[in-house]
């Protein structure tokens, strides 16, 4: 299926309470609830590649890498959720399989975000990289030292504070150009680039409710990277199915 472009301003954005995240949340429940074998499917799935990180979690290098890979395939796992909750709106039936088609249907704008996503990601890691060489002098520390050890102790508080920031402005630019971007390539087959830019403008827009917004999603991955991934098993499918309700309100 072709996508289409248009100029951001051909949809309009709908400013709502700091408290509608919350709502999209509940929502998002319910869809999960209503699609659970499919939903508990695609959460179960990035568990999976999560506990990549769990395994090789002490070395930057296995970190920036699984990042990488991470930003490649979430955008696209969540517009299978995406589709799941926009066939509940319109009535139609819908499982795990029926629910890949969309994929299919939006390749095309779904890689072109992942790719960005992706170099957001690689340049995330050149980054720590230098400012690791910089502090530290080596590239990384070894993997002796890493993998069977703790990276904590090679570098100094500063050092690691520094190490997340560069990973937390990575976060934000993420959230920034991903808030409605997959519904929108899901439900109207925009291009990559119109839905981004959608996603800046409803950003910009409605900057104190999504504040509130990346503010839950932080939460609940951190929530479920302390359980040791199994948490996510329900809270990516949570979060996807509540982008689409946080998008069917903010893009109308």
């Amino acid at each position: 299926m072709t996508t289409a472009r248009h100029p951001v301003d051909t949809f309009p954005v709908h400013n709502v309470p700091l408290t509608r995240p919350f709502i999209w949340l509940a929502e998002g429940w319910d869809d999960l609830l209503h699609h659970r074998g499919a939903s508990l499917a695609y959460g179960l799935l990035v568990s999976v590649l999560g506990a990549l990180i769990l395994a090789y979690g002490r070395h930057p290098f296995f970190i920036a890498a699984v990042a990488v890979g991470f930003l490649l395939v979430g955008p696209i796992l969540t517009a299978g959720l995406c589709e799941l909750s926009r066939c509940r709106d319109e009535g139609e039936i819908a499982n795990f399989q029926s629910s890949l088609l969309s994929l299919k249907r939006a390749q095309g704008s779904l890689l072109a975000v992942a790719e960005t996503l992706a170099v957001l990601a690689v340049i995330w890691f050149a980054l720590s990289g230098a400012l690791y060489l910089g502090l530290v002098g080596n590239l990384a520390p070894g993997l002796e030292l890493t993998l069977w050890g703790d990276v904590a102790r090679q570098i100094s508080g500063s050092q690691m504070i520094a190490y997340a920031g560069i990973g937390l402005v990575l976060a934000a630019m993420v959230f920034v150009l991903s808030v409605v971007t997959i519904p929108m390539v899901v439900e109207r087959h925009v291009d990559a680039g119109t839905a981004m830019r959608m996603s800046l403008r409803v950003t910009l827009r409605d900057f104190p409710a999504m504040l509130v917004w990346a503010a839950l999603i932080a939460v609940l991955v951190v929530a479920g990277f302390l359980t040791g991934l199994i948490g996510m098993v329900v809270i990516f499918p949570l979060l996807g199915h509540a982008t689409w309700r946080a998008y069917k309100e903010l893009v109308h």
